[in-house]
């Protein structure tokens, strides 16, 4: 899981039982989102000297305003990937803590007593990964595909399952 990593830990009282960081997938770094920018100023570049050459002094304009056009879009691309997204779970509370593209941290937390977990199915569109306690519903993992998203979910159900079904090693019980 790219965009997901997920780590179940099995816990005594008060301990961490899941945590799970979610990011968007962004299949460039900042070093490619330069180099790719440098690509395309070169070619452009190369097409706007000829059409110097030729007299054709117009497109200049036009190319360096699809070269900035094309800049600003990743620079936003590579913004919007500082999103995050973390699901931590310990007996007392699942704590859900977004921060945004700027920066700036939300959080809220829900009893895991009364926690569940399900996938709402919608035709044509990723399902949404929702969190349902007493009566409300949180959706969380906006930014996952479908497949992370199903990932996530049975990973965190599994959590609470072995949460709320403790295995207890009792060794007068063992043979």
């Amino acid at each position: 899981m790219e965009a997901l990593s997920a780590n179940p830990i099995p816990a005594p009282s008060g301990r961490l039982l899941f945590e799970a960081v979610v990011a968007p997938h962004r299949s460039l770094s900042r070093r490619g989102v330069v180099t790719l920018i440098a690509c395309m100023a070169a070619g452009s570049l190369t097409v706007t000297s000829l059409m110097f050459l030729l007299g054709a002094w117009p497109v200049i304009g036009f190319n360096g305003a699809d070269i900035t056009l094309a800049a600003f879009l990743l620079w936003l691309n590579v913004r919007a990937a500082r999103a995050r997204e973390l699901v931590t779970l310990t007996d007392t509370a699942l704590k859900i803590t977004r921060t945004d593209i700027h920066g700036k941290k939300s959080s809220f937390s829900i009893q895991p007593y009364w926690l569940r977990v399900s996938l709402e199915e919608r035709n044509g569109t990723v399902p949404k990964l929702l969190i349902t306690a007493r009566g409300r519903r949180y959706e969380i993992a906006r930014q996952l595909g479908e497949d992370p998203k199903r990932d996530l979910a049975a990973a965190l159900s599994r959590a609470l399952q072995q949460w709320r079904n403790p295995v207890f090693d009792n060794p007068q019980l063992r043979d």
